[in-house]
């Protein structure tokens, strides 16, 4: 037994130290293909945070980005200029982009390598929810100087061109991979991490803080930091289309629930959409006058069905829904705000739904009813006996006492007109 044991754990001993060695002085990459929001400024903290805790050597951000809130690019920027690692921009594959936001996040890192075929720039910054035209200019203004002084400062720490930087920020000019490395706002091109990390074996940098730095990167092996269940989840959540059908779904729901309690079903379904696009608004920059606007729309469809406004407050629940969609979301790219092609088929579907439940709602409560005294009015029978005033009558399958107003011969078909007490109809003649 001890024969079996001893190798077991021998193997097992040589298998940790092997990973212990690994661990060290690695270098770690990890990929941002999403717009800059509050996620994936998490997943660039939590990354920086875990290259720190494996002392990795380099952390190389694999960078494809239109660009998105700057909170989240700030937040990005400062624990990028606060790493102990050093930090690499790298934009890629081929056809990708570090647009606005991400121009400001590769200008802050160590080094800013693109891939043959990308593309950098275009960062002028886009205000949301201004009002007023001279209101509008002036905070244009403001918020155009800070992020033209911003990205100069960045520039200017790293070496880079500080001309290019602020032009791409006024003029929201874009460069190509070649137009940049020729200006030096990067420092490299690169068609691989292979050939980046080749390119940078032995390279003296100088980190923000003034310390020079030489990276010893030959031999090092490359490992990927993968998202975690709880990133993937929130990156898809943060998709504003999503969040937008969620969204209509649990008012959907929501409604379905209320107009038929005890159907359990939908209001399941709607709740649990509806607590998943809430979960989304604390992501996404939300316009909470578009929320109230869709929650308005909603309303109106329901107070179709008790109150007689020939088809008015549906046109004013549709016209709501529209509105508050267009504005619900207001983020400074299109890539953060559900696209119009989007929202036009759904709000289309969700107001047909709506209204053809209102109607099927009216129908049913303007139905003749079938069942009880009701049910027995406008059904046709026989006189079994002349009725003056009174006698006897078939209807429904049964024999009744009945009343009439007007003299009834045996034989003539009777139509009931009225249900009195002790089971006798009032008939006339049919």
């Amino acid at each position: 037994m001890k024969k079996l044991i001893y190798p077991f754990i021998f193997t097992f001993i040589l298998a940790l130290l092997s990973c212990s060695v690994c661990l060290q002085a690695r270098i770690l990459t990890v990929t941002i293909k999403e717009p800059i929001h509050p996620i994936t400024a998490e997943l660039l903290l939590k990354s920086i945070e875990k290259a720190k805790q494996e002392k990795a050597e380099l952390l190389i951000i694999k960078l494809d980005t239109p660009g998105g809130l700057d909170s989240s690019m700030r937040e990005m920027i400062e624990a990028i200029i606060s790493s102990p690692v050093p930090i690499v921009a790298y934009v890629s594959p081929s056809g990708a982009r570090a647009a606005s936001a991400g121009l400001f996040i590769s200008v802050a890192c160590d080094i800013f390598a693109m891939a043959p075929g990308t593309s950098t720039g275009s960062a002028h910054p886009v205000s949301i929810g201004t009002s007023g035209q001279g209101q509008d200019k002036t905070m244009e203004e403001k918020v155009t100087h800070d992020a033209a002084a911003y990205i100069r400062s960045l520039s200017e720490k790293r070496g880079r061109n500080i001309q290019m930087a602020e032009d791409a920020v006024r003029k929201s000019l874009s460069y190509t991979e070649q137009e940049a490395l020729k200006g030096k706002l990067i420092d490299l091109v690169a068609n691989s991490e292979q050939e980046l990390v080749e390119a940078l074996d032995g390279k003296e940098i100088k980190r923000f803080n003034g310390q020079v730095h030489v990276l010893n990167l030959k031999n090092q092996p490359i490992a990927e930091l993968p998202l975690t269940f709880r990133q993937k989840f929130l990156m898809a959540i943060a998709n504003p289309n999503l969040a937008y059908i969620l969204l209509m779904l649990g008012l959907l729901g929501l409604y379905f629930e209320f107009a038929n309690p005890g159907a359990i079903f939908p209001g399941v379904i709607g709740g649990i959409s509806l607590l998943l696009a809430l979960l989304s608004f604390q992501i996404l920059p939300v316009n909470y006058v578009g929320l109230l606007l869709i929650i308005l729309g909603t309303i109106f469809f329901i107070l179709e069905i008790k109150v007689t406004s020939y088809g008015a407050l549906a046109v004013g629940g549709v016209i709501s829904l529209f509105l508050g969609s267009v504005i619900l979301i207001k983020a400074p790219i299109p890539e953060l705000r559900p696209s119009l092609k989007f929202i036009i088929p759904v709000v289309l579907g969700i107001s047909l739904i709506f209204v053809m439940l209102v109607y099927l709602v009216i129908k049913a409560h303007t139905r003749k009813s079938l069942t009880g005294k009701e049910g027995m009015v406008g059904e046709i029978g026989q006189a079994l006996s002349s009725i003056s005033p009174d006698g006897k009558v078939f209807v429904h399958g049964e024999i009744w006492r009945a009343v009439s107003d007007d003299r009834i011969e045996k034989g003539d078909k009777v139509q009931v007109a009225e249900v009195q007490d002790h089971l006798t109809l009032k008939v006339k003649k049919f």
